[in-house]
This record gives structure tokens, C-alpha cells and sequence, in this order.
């Protein structure tokens, strides 16, 4: 059974290995590594079908295998053109606040704001829905992710 407990380690997580992979870039380091072990440990695309719908695509809106979203977090990969690399922007802390949590059994979704800080401690702030299941070491995996950027109405 999945807690909320759980959601929000594996939100930690995500967070954290955004961090990580800004930095390893920052530093010259394996930032690529680093991305493709965060898409293959956080998502469930090694065990089933995943929805991501990532922030900043436009032209390749969907990102339905693991090279579309190792291009999405990296873009060294040269599946999606467009990707700017969104994990290597100098990303020094993601916090997530959710508006809610909903367990299913070995299931999850949550859904709020996370909010990302660069290097200048400003905080941009991106909406969020995520879906997790339970993969085969009872490890909380990423079937779903659209997140997208508040908008305002005039």
C-alpha cells in the first residue's frame, strides 16, 4: 500500500536528481549520466506505458519514450530539436507543494505547484500533475508527468 509518505520521498527524490544533473553540468561532469540514471530509476518506462507531457515542449509535445525524455532534461541526445535541456539550467533546489495526494493501492497521483530555484534564488513556479506505480521492488515509479506554467488571464 502506497502512502502519502511515499509520494512525497519520491518527489524529494525528483527534485534532488534535478539538482544533481544541474550541477554535474555546472561542474563539466557526466550531467548525461546523471540524467539518464534519474529517467531510469523515476520513471516507469522500463515497466510500462508513461504519459509526460513535459513543460517547455511545443512542437514534440509528448514524450512517450525514455530518449524523448532523457532529450526533454539533457538535450544530448538530438531526438527532439527543440529541447533546451531543462535539468541543466543551474536548478539549485526544487521544493514541491501539493494540493493533493490520492492513493489507490499500489498506486498514487498527486498534483500542485513545485517550484525551481536557480542560482540567483529566484523561484519559478510550474504546475504539476504526476502519477506513480508500484514497481516490482515496491519502489514508487513515474507514469505520468504534465506540468505546465501558470497562466494568466487578461
Amino acid at each position: 500500500m502506497v502512502t502519502v509518505a511515499d509520494v512525497e520521498n519520491a518527489q524529494k527524490a525528483w527534485g534532488e536528481g534535478v539538482v544533481a544533473i544541474a550541477a554535474a553540468h555546472d561542474s563539466e561532469g557526466d550531467y548525461v549520466g546523471r540524467a539518464r540514471l534519474h529517467v531510469e530509476s523515476l520513471y516507469a518506462y522500463d515497466i510500462s506505458p508513461v504519459l509526460f507531457k513535459p513543460t517547455f515542449a511545443i512542437e514534440e509535445q509528448f514524450r512517450p519514450t525514455f530518449e524523448g525524455a532523457l532529450s526533454y532534461f539533457v538535450a544530448e541526445n538530438g531526438v527532439c530539436p527543440e529541447d533546451k535541456g531543462f535539468a541543466i539550467k543551474g536548478w539549485t533546489k526544487v521544493r514541491f507543494e501539493n494540493e493533493n495526494v490520492v492513493i489507490n493501492g499500489a498506486t498514487a497521483m498527486a498534483m500542485g505547484n513545485y517550484f525551481f530555484t536557480n542560482s540567483k534564488e529566484e523561484e519559478v513556479k510550474v504546475e504539476y500533475s504526476f502519477g506513480y506505480v508500484t514497481d516490482s521492488e515496491g519502489k514508487l515509479r513515474i507514469n505520468l508527468h504534465h506540468s505546465s506554467m501558470p497562466t494568466s488571464i487578461d
